[in-house]
C-alpha cells in the first residue's frame, strides 16, 4: 500500500512538472492549462479574471493557483503551499479567503466539545522536510491559531 501511495505521489510530481514547464505565462491559454491540468477543483473571481485551483491533497505535497485573464491566457501560475503564504495566516482571517490563500486541505478535523475546527495541508519545507500546516477555525469560521509541524505521517514507524 505505501509502495502504491508513493508510486501515485511521484507520478503526480513529475506529471506537474512537465505540465507547468508547458505552459507560459502570457502566451498559455485556459484550454492550454484545462489539458495539462484538467477540470480544476475550484475556480475563484479575482481581479481581471479567474484562480483556477488545482489541489494535490492529501497524496501530494502542493496546491497551485492558476490565473486566467480576462483576455483568456494565464497570466500566473503559482505553488502557493509555502512559508511566504502561512504568514499571511492570521487570527481572524475567514474561512473563505484562507481556502483562496491555500486550496483545499488535506484533511478536515471538526472538535465539537471545543467548537473548533482544524484544517491541515501537506507541504515540504526547503530543501527536503515534510510539514504539516494546521489553521484552527471557530463557529465564526475565522482562524484562532495556526502554524506548522513536522509530518508524522510520512516519516518510517
Amino acid at each position: 500500500m505505501a509502495t502504491a501511495l508513493l508510486a501515485v505521489v511521484l507520478g503526480l510530481a513529475a506529471c506537474d512538472s512537465r505540465n507547468i514547464s508547458e505552459l507560459e505565462e502570457g502566451v498559455a491559454t485556459e484550454a492550454d492549462v484545462r489539458a495539462r491540468f484538467g477540470q480544476p477543483e475550484n475556480i475563484w473571481d479575482a481581479p481581471g479574471g479567474r484562480v483556477f485551483e488545482y489541489n494535490r491533497q492529501p497524496a501530494g505535497q502542493k496546491n497551485y493557483m492558476i490565473t486566467i485573464g480576462a483576455d483568456g491566457k494565464m497570466s500566473a501560475l503559482r505553488q502557493v503551499l509555502t512559508p511566504e503564504n502561512f504568514a499571511k495566516v492570521k487570527p481572524g482571517l475567514m474561512m473563505e479567503d484562507l481556502r483562496k490563500l491555500l486550496g483545499k486541505p488535506a484533511k478536515v478535523t471538526p472538535y465539537a466539545l471545543k467548537r473548533e475546527t482544524e484544517w491541515e495541508w501537506r507541504w515540504v519545507q526547503p530543501p527536503n522536510s515534510p510539514m504539516v500546516f494546521t489553521a484552527t477555525l471557530n463557529d465564526d469560521q475565522r482562524v484562532v491559531r495556526s502554524g506548522s509541524s513536522p509530518d508524522r505521517g510520512t516519516e518510517a514507524p
